[in-house]
């Protein structure tokens, strides 16, 4: 448990190679949280890597442990992707496996451009092309602002339970489930709100397309069919758009039958597989061309 001041907060990082120095000889992968998210939720996966991976996990600014210090921070994929980039730089890390969950994957492809010399390899999960009517969208963006205005309701368990629900199709640890509702209890509102409403910006969805699309490192592409956040149908849109437009770059597709849009609390075990097998596949490629 470590923290490092960026331009806008005292971020906050957990890098197993802090607590254990061997880990710094394992090959890095860096995990990139979805909206209103601390990076707690990576942890069952994390501690499974940590046997053959160095695993690092943080809070973007606005979630979680992170503490804002800018008058006015700034909540855009840029400035989450800045604040990702100077942790790669102060943890020296000259290679790095890139794993991004839901919004959390926007930073990702962002990073992966950035640092495409470091990149071994990159995961997107649950955040596919999707399209939208401007009216859905501005209905979406309504949605979010009266969420996070009416968040309090969120400390009843009713809407405790449909907040799990909304993110789940199977069950996951209920420890992990009140540590969901939490994360976004006391989420920064202003964060949470831009986010949200950035999620839903067509031109912002449209560079991110283009962004995943021409990732030049091995990329995986992951989704759970009864994903009931963001349609799963997304991520196999997304799959084929790269497939057609640069059959060149090594890309694979994953999909858990019956799994919502926490692969990696509701297929704990399966789901680390993946990650290893994909890693490990990567690794392999770059030695075999070399």
């Amino acid at each position: 448990m470590s923290t490092l001041q960026t331009k806008q907060s005292l971020l906050y990082f957990e890098d197993s190679a802090t607590t254990n120095p061997a880990y710094f000889d394992k090959t890095p992968v860096l995990f990139i949280n979805g909206w209103a998210m601390s990076a707690q939720y990576w942890t069952p996966v994390a501690r499974r890597l940590s046997a053959t991976f160095r695993t690092i996990c943080f809070d973007q600014s606005g979630t979680g442990r992170t503490r804002l210090t800018a008058r006015k921070p700034h909540f855009t994929i840029e400035a989450f992707a800045d604040e990702a980039s100077a942790l790669i730089e102060h943890l020296g890390l000259s290679q790095v496996h890139l794993v991004g969950h839901s919004m959390g994957s926007m930073v990702t492809a962002e990073l992966a451009h950035r640092h495409q010399a470091q990149t071994l390899s990159t995961t997107i999960i649950a955040c596919g092309i999707f399209t939208y009517s401007a009216i859905q969208m501005e209905l979406l963006s309504v949605f979010i602002r009266s969420t996070m205005n009416l968040k309090f309701l969120f400390h009843l368990d009713f809407f405790k339970r449909a907040f799990i629900q909304k993110a789940t199709s199977n069950p996951i640890p209920k420890e992990y489930e009140k540590i969901l509702v939490d994360d976004f209890l006391n989420t920064d509102a202003e964060a949470a709100e831009k986010v949200g409403t950035f999620s839903l910006n067509p031109d912002i969805l449209r560079r991110y397309h283009e962004q995943v699309i021409s990732i030049p490192s091995p990329l995986l592409l992951c989704v759970g069919s009864a994903d009931k956040t963001i349609p799963p149908e997304g991520m196999t849109t997304l799959y084929k758009t790269r497939l057609a437009q640069h059959p060149e770059l090594p890309t694979t597709f994953a999909e858990f039958a019956g799994i919502g849009h926490l692969p990696m609390l509701e297929s704990i075990d399966d789901f680390t597989h993946l990650l290893a097998s994909h890693f490990e596949d990567a690794q392999k490629s770059i030695v075999t061309s070399a």
